[in-house]
């Protein structure tokens, strides 16, 4: 089996615009050939992570070679609230590596900001949707 192809989405808690999502991942899934896919995201239960998560089973129910991998951010580690614990998921997402980075960024949203400024510095092809 080839090394799968890595797709990190990232974008605003608030984000709607599922169609965009659905066809920026439909383009990962081109782009990446005969490759398996594997989405990462945020597990945000709202906006552009839960678009990209229903999406890509969606895809794969239709029978596309893709996996979902979410990465929830831990907002109360031993019960305090750690207010940076987003932009500590973002980080770590982004040194796990990715082919491309979908971010979905909504009124200037700080965390897909810092995401795609993250993924670019690492090098990873960004491609920035704005609303």
């Amino acid at each position: 089996m080839s090394k799968p192809y890595r797709v990190l989405v990232t974008g605003s808690r608030d984000w709607d615009d599922a169609l965009t999502v659905g066809a920026a991942l439909e383009q990962a899934l081109i782009d990446a050939g005969p490759r398996p896919v594997v989405v990462v995201h945020g597990a945000c239960p709202s906006g552009a992570d839960r678009h990209a998560d229903h999406h890509a089973r969606w895809l794969r129910g239709k029978g596309c070679t893709i996996d979902v991998e979410p990465h929830p951010a831990v907002w109360r580690p031993g019960g305090v609230f750690d207010r940076g614990a987003g932009f500590s998921r973002n980080r770590q997402m982004v040194a796990l590596g990715a082919d491309v980075c979908l971010a979905f960024i909504k009124d200037g949203s700080r965390g897909a900001s810092h995401t795609a400024a993250l993924a670019e510095a690492a090098g990873i092809e960004t491609r920035r949707f704005t609303a």
